[in-house]
C-alpha cells in the first residue's frame, strides 16, 4: 500500500469523517469518546485503495474491529476487500502504519460485543438487525522493519 492517504470512499457521511480525523489528529466531534481508526483496504476488484471509519477496540497489541454494516444482511465492502489481502493501513491518531489481519476466535466475541455496547449503544442493535454472524477483525501493527 502507498504511504499517500488519497483514497476513495464514496460514502459524503465517511468523506467528512476522514477528514476531519485527519485534521484533528484522530478526533471526530460525531464521534465522542468513541475510539475510532481509519482502515485503509486495496479493492479485490478495482484495486483501489479505500479508506473506512470504523470503530474499534483496543486488546493489548490488537485493535479489534466489527464487520458489522450496520446490522446489514451483508459484511461491508472494507471486510470483502481485506480478505483479499494480506496487509492492510491503519490510521491511528496520528500515526500511519502497516497491519496484519486475523478473525477474532469465535469464543472471544461475546467479550468484545459487551464491550463494544458498553462504549456505544449501536452495537447492540447491529447485532439484532442481522441473521448473520459479524465477524471481528483483529488488526495486529507489523514492525517498521519487517513492512
Amino acid at each position: 500500500m502507498t504511504s499517500v492517504p488519497d483514497t476513495v470512499n464514496n460514502n459524503p457521511f465517511n468523506r467528512n469523517v476522514i477528514r476531519e480525523f485527519r485534521e484533528r489528529g484522530g478526533q471526530v466531534s460525531d464521534f465522542g469518546a468513541v475510539s475510532l481508526l481509519l482502515l485503509t483496504t486495496r479493492g479485490a476488484r478495482t484495486g483501489l485503495e479505500r479508506t473506512t471509519p470504523l470503530v474499534y477496540l483496543p486488546d493489548g497489541d490488537r485493535l479489534v474491529v466489527f464487520a458489522s454494516n450496520g446490522g446489514s444482511p451483508t459484511a461491508p465492502g472494507w471486510y470483502h476487500n481485506l480478505r483479499a489481502s494480506t496487509e492492510v493501513v491503519v490510521e491511528l491518531g496520528t500515526e500511519r502504519f502497516t497491519a496484519r489481519h486475523a478473525l477474532v476466535p469465535e469464543e472471544e466475541h461475546e467479550t468484545f460485543w459487551q464491550r463494544a455496547i458498553a462504549q456505544d449503544a449501536n452495537f447492540a442493535g447491529f447485532r439484532r438487525r442481522t441473521s448473520r454472524s459479524i465477524p471481528l477483525v483483529a488488526l495486529t501493527r507489523v514492525p517498521a522493519d519487517a513492512a
